[in-house]
């Protein structure tokens, strides 16, 4: 320790160097598994017991160098409410969906909100198919439903930053295109994924919806959870074979439509999550090893500027390995001081992404261990060659050096 504070600007300049490698890793290791976290956690809410019928793939093939893109019809109301009616799987209940607008302005008393909230036209097991859950109040239930009653159940936004947020908001009157809801629910915050704010939404009455925002081409979505996950694969081939039908589709006539299945979406954000974290260790190791030769470089440097030193002590009695040992040592103080710092550095970066994009920061152990690790080989690799030239200096030729 001593040694190192005589040479305390190389010493800083040297942890810089090596802080910054681990920074690039850490940093970058630190917001994809903000990524991570955020998007699993918004699909994994739905269980692993849950698919969905939707226009959802839009494929593009080449044939001889021409792109053909084949673009599905979107679900209509009719062949939604068809596929609901005729689909008789046992433990399965489906819901229909759509997004009325999201451009809409809610009012309460004197008070209006921007043109931003969300107006999602749904039915009584919509909540329970999405993974949400209600806070406060309660959910639609079959009688709301079937009498197309006018109730909402708000995004948690309305109450904890909204219009009611000061005020009991169960049984309070909302009014969206001039209609008058009544709140009986609230949901539970959700957060934000990409800018999509899931909480500043407003749930109400599929068949209200539709009569308030007649827009031409509504894509609904049909969403069906099944009590019994190991069902799962025989519920959803009833399905397709239920779509086919609604559809009239004949044997030879490939599928118009996609069924996602909510582990599918989960598995596939972990492939995705794979090749980011994949992509941020070759960042890294291009850093780090452009700082490991800085690092050997500067030990070698210092080797040859304690030549006179490294005589003295041998004139004394030291051993070769006491030398190494001591320049060794030195190494990975070094190394390891610099990976703290890139840590912190590291860390500290990921978190103002992961805030600044609404992701939910998790603090990244394995990036941690994967940095400590990593310092760790680059200060043995670095601090090993420096410290056996130093053990073989002659001490005679090494007390004569200027």
């Amino acid at each position: 320790m001593g040694s190192i504070r005589t040479q305390l600007l190389r010493t800083i300049l040297t942890i810089l160097i090596i802080a910054l490698g681990i920074w690039a890793l850490v940093g970058i290791l630190t917001v994809v598994s903000a990524l991570q976290n955020t998007l699993s956690s918004n699909f994994a809410s739905m269980g692993s017991n849950t698919f969905n019928i939707n226009q959802y793939e839009n494929r593009t093939r080449n044939n001889g160098g021409n792109e053909i893109e084949e673009i599905n019809p979107i679900i209509s109301y009719p062949e939604a409410k068809a596929f609901k009616e005729n689909y008789d799987y046992p433990f399965t209940h489906t819901s229909l969906s759509f997004t009325a607008t999201g451009q809409a302005e809610a009012k309460y008393e004197n008070q209006k909100t921007d043109p931003e909230v969300s107006v999602l036209g749904v039915d009584d097991y919509f909540v329970t198919n999405s993974g949400l859950e209600v806070t406060q109040g309660r959910n639609f239930n079959s009688f709301d439903i079937r009498n197309n009653t006018y109730s909402c159940v708000l995004g948690s936004d309305f109450v904890s930053k909204g219009l009611l947020k000061d005020v009991n908001p169960i049984g309070k009157i909302i009014s969206v295109r001039g209609a008058k809801f009544k709140v009986i629910g609230v949901l539970k915050e959700k957060g934000s994924t990409f800018g999509n704010r899931q909480d500043l939404r407003m749930l109400i009455p599929i068949q209200v919806a539709r009569s308030l925002f007649s827009t031409p081409n509504i894509n609904y979505t049909v969403s069906t959870m099944i009590d019994k996950t190991e069902l799962l694969d025989e519920a959803i081939d009833h399905a397709l074979i239920t779509m086919r039908n609604v559809r009239k589709l004949n044997p030879v006539e490939k599928n118009n439509f996609g069924v996602s299945r909510s582990d599918d979406l989960i598995n596939r954000i972990a492939e995705m999550t794979g090749v980011l974290s994949l992509s941020a260790w070759i960042i890294g190791i291009i850093t780090i090893f452009g700082s490991s030769i800085a690092l050997m470089n500067i030990m070698l440097v210092s080797v040859t500027e304690r030549t006179r030193e490294i005589g003295v002590r041998k004139a004394l009695g030291a051993t070769k390995n006491t030398i190494a040992f001591q320049f060794f040592v030195e190494t990975l103080i070094i190394g390891q001081l610099g990976g703290l710092v890139g840590i912190l550095f590291g860390i500290l970066t990921g978190y103002l992404i992961a805030v600044a994009i609404d992701f939910s920061f998790v603090i990244p152990w394995m990036a941690i261990f994967a940095a400590v690790i990593t310092t760790f080989i680059v200060a043995v690799v670095s601090g090993s060659y420096p410290a056996l030239k130093a053990s073989k200096l002659d001490p005679i030729e090494a007390l004569r050096y200027e």
